[in-house]
């Protein structure tokens, strides 16, 4: 299967940015949606955005809508989450995910079968 490993989390204050990092290697790329996911302290693993294997939709949770961009870059075989003033309630670990088909997309937890080791996000205010 695919393995995947995010980078670019960190600490940042309340109105900042970050840009998160995937990288896919093992199963082909190109073929699948892939996706972002959080979990914050205390609560369930949450949806935040998915792109499909062409990069030509997208979708994204109401929380995160017209501040975060997911994109993909298939020759580098990585995916992207910008995220753009950022708040309180945006801290949390940030899962990159493969989508099961190539075919479909869906934003369910189940609709994803391979997981990355997630990249801790913190906003301080």
């Amino acid at each position: 299967q695919v393995q995947l490993v995010e980078s670019g989390g960190g600490l940042v204050q309340a109105g900042g940015s970050l840009r998160l990092s995937c990288a896919a290697s093992g199963r082909t790329f190109s073929s699948y949606a892939m996706g972002w996911f959080r979990q914050a302290p205390g609560k369930e693993r949450e949806f935040v955005a998915v792109i499909s294997w062409s990069g030509s939709r997208t979708f994204y949770a109401d929380s995160v809508k017209g501040r975060f961009t997911i994109s993909r870059d298939n020759a580098k075989n990585t995916v992207y989450l910008q995220m753009n003033r950022l708040n309180s309630e945006d801290t949390a670990v940030y899962y990159c995910a493969q989508h099961r088909t190539s075919y479909k997309l869906g934003y369910n937890i189940n609709d994803f079968g391979s997981w990355g080791q997630g990249t801790q996000v913190t906003v301080s205010s």
